[in-house]
């Protein structure tokens, strides 16, 4: 008889919550994404590294991440300017949403933090 490997996935837990922080979304809203309850994300984020398949599946379509990714068995791609991307377009929609005076205050203040940077 042959020797049964250990399945448990080094690292799940983390990796899990630093792509779903990674993506901007809650707890909540990756579980809703899966249909399951906030607390099963919670779990899986904190306690677990024996995810069942069909979490994982679910996870990395959620994510838009390979499943080999999320399990940490190839490593992870270069996420880094798509994260920024999507957390300055959240921002932005967010500015688009206030009074155009707010609006004005908000890029005014950017534009200037952006000169002094080029200095």
């Amino acid at each position: 008889m042959g020797m049964v490997k250990d399945t448990k996935i080094s690292g799940f837990s983390k990796r899990l919550a630093k792509l779903r922080k990674a993506r901007g979304l809650t707890q909540q809203q990756l579980a809703d994404r899966i249909h399951v309850s906030r607390r099963v994300i919670a779990y899986y984020e904190a306690e677990s590294d024996n995810p069942p398949s069909n979490i994982v599946i679910l996870l990395s379509k959620a994510l838009n991440v390979s499943a080999d990714e999320l399990l940490g068995l190839n490593p992870a791609s270069n996420h880094a300017q798509g994260q920024a991307s999507l957390k300055i377009t959240r921002r932005m929609k967010k500015i688009e949403e206030l009074p155009a005076v707010e609006q004005k205050f908000i890029l005014k203040a950017i534009d200037s933090h952006l000169k002094a940077l080029e200095k």
